[in-house]
């Protein structure tokens, strides 16, 4: 086999569509991914897992859905729709292949792999936005005689029925993991959260993310008290319940941080409402066999669950390149090269996220075809 031009890192929806961009260019491409399969991280995710966002939304180039998929696809429907792609594609995906560091040399760059050492004129990092679990260092927990896990190691509620259980945390994953505790039969729920921006997955037969993509055109302002008008038609005001919206709108917090609203089904509303979900201040600590929250007030508790979100892991990667920021993202994505020959797609978080990725992958791939036409690679260092 030929060497690769390109060499692609992740094999999620970014690094499949971005290969499959390049090969539409008659480009030489290889995906490394270090799991055994392509869509690896989300066959981890919990079995409840809807996306956020259709699937007219959510697809990714030149590749439709089986008639079959429901408006918002499952965990599985999603791994099978990407390990489609990957066939019908033909595209050259080496799994097992963690790449460890990315370095220039010789005007090319050179990747230490636990394969071994490749070289590529072009290297595309998408290994994905949320790739590392992030548990925050609260005090006291390594004395806290519960469980303790991430949401990322979460799957189902057969483990936790009968326990008491607080979930750290109300964003998309959090209040759907709450929601599925209740529903499978664990004796009590909590859910810490600090203020949060809320939105229905769906309000009247329309799913949420396509209003949500046109509003994101609008200046921050106008776009918030769109979205603020919306959660005051569909959800209401949750204040009584303990979930209060923060100062900054879904907009501005979104470009401001890139953190997107929690998004929410009526059933986990109602739930709330109902108080099968109990909604409390934030964390602040941890005892022996109980939680201080936010203001001093403690509960017991069996299992914590953080639902506290993940980092991008780009820092041993190409954390010595003077490419990442102070938030370890790139600081130049989307498709402009952060350094010579080097892109990263995938890294900003938008609605319809899966076919903004494929959006990405098409640019990154016409520009490396425009900076080095019908150039051959050079051989990988082995």
């Amino acid at each position: 086999m030929s060497a690769p031009e390109v060499i692609v890192i992740g094999a999620g929806p970014a690094g499949l569509a971005a290969a499959a961009e390049l090969g539409r260019r008659r480009i030489p491409c290889s995906v490394l991914e270090q799991a055994d399969s392509v869509a690896a991280s989300w066959r981890g995710r919990y079995d409840r897992l809807r996306l956020n966002t259709c699937r007219w939304t959510s697809r990714l180039s030149h590749s439709a859905y089986p008639a079959h998929t429901g408006l918002f696809p499952s965990r599985d429907q999603i791994v099978s729709y990407l390990e489609d792609y990957a066939q019908r594609h033909a595209l050259d995906v080496r799994v097992r292949t963690r790449v460890e560091r990315i370095d220039r040399h010789d005007e090319r760059w050179k990747l230490q792999t636990s394969a071994g050492p490749y070289a590529a004129r072009q290297v595309i990092v998408a290994t994905g936005h949320d790739h590392t679990p992030h548990i925050p260092a609260w005090p006291g927990r390594d004395r806290y005689t519960g469980r303790l896990l991430h949401a990322a190691a979460y799957r189902n509620a057969d483990a936790f029925r009968g326990a008491r259980v607080a979930v750290v945390g109300a964003g998309s994953s959090g209040l759907e993991i709450a929601y599925d505790l209740t529903e499978g039969g664990a004796e009590r729920v909590w859910v810490c959260a600090d203020p949060a921006n809320i939105m229905p997955r769906q309000s009247g037969g329309l799913p949420g993310d396509l209003p949500a993509i046109a509003l994101l055109r609008l200046p921050s302002s106008i776009a918030d008290a769109q979205a603020r008008l919306v959660r005051r038609l569909t959800i209401g005001d949750l204040s009584s319940y303990g979930l209060t919206p923060p100062a900054e709108g879904v907009f501005t917090r979104l470009h401001r941080e890139g953190k997107a609203p929690a998004i929410v089904d009526k059933d986990i509303i109602q739930a709330i409402r109902d108080g099968r979900i109990e909604i409390t201040p934030g964390l602040e600590s941890f005892g022996h066999a109980s939680l201080v929250l936010t203001g001093g007030t403690q509960i017991t508790t069996d299992i914590v669950i953080a639902a506290t979100g993940y980092t991008p892991g780009l820092e041993p990667l190409a954390g010595h390149l003077g490419v990442l920021n102070q938030r370890g993202l790139p600081r130049l994505h989307g498709g402009k090269a952060a350094a010579p020959g080097l892109r990263f797609i995938g890294y900003l978080p938008r609605p319809g996220q899966i076919s903004h990725m494929s959006r990405e992958a098409r640019r990154a791939a016409k520009a490396i075809k425009n900076e080095a036409p019908g150039r051959t690679c050079l051989p990988p260092w082995r």
